[in-house]
């Protein structure tokens, strides 16, 4: 079953940090089946609090997103993303096939 990554910032703090981060999380894609589907596009807030923009990224299964996740690569990633903003970070399952 599909599985999506969602990542929110909710504040920047540190733009040079989340530059490095965009290079690192770019190279940790190897090796992983995965889709971006949303990088910071035009946004509009609904409900809720305010966020500076989101990211939503499809896995073939929640498997394969964990694997992404905890992957070295990414792990080495996560560090910039966390020093660069904050942030809420969830994995999602997709509704294959639901009705």
């Amino acid at each position: 079953m599909t599985a999506y990554a969602v990542l929110v910032r909710q504040k920047t703090k540190d733009i040079g940090a989340l530059s490095v981060y965009a290079e690192k999380a770019t190279a940790a894609r190897a090796g992983h089946a995965l889709t971006p589907l949303a990088l910071y596009g035009e946004y509009e807030q609904l409900e809720g609090d305010a966020a500076e923009g989101a990211v939503i990224i499809s896995f073939p299964t929640m498997a394969e997103a964990r694997a992404w996740y905890h992957s070295p690569a990414y792990q080495e990633a996560l560090a910039y993303r966390q020093a660069g903003g904050d942030y809420s970070v969830f994995l999602i399952e997709g509704a294959d096939g639901a009705r």
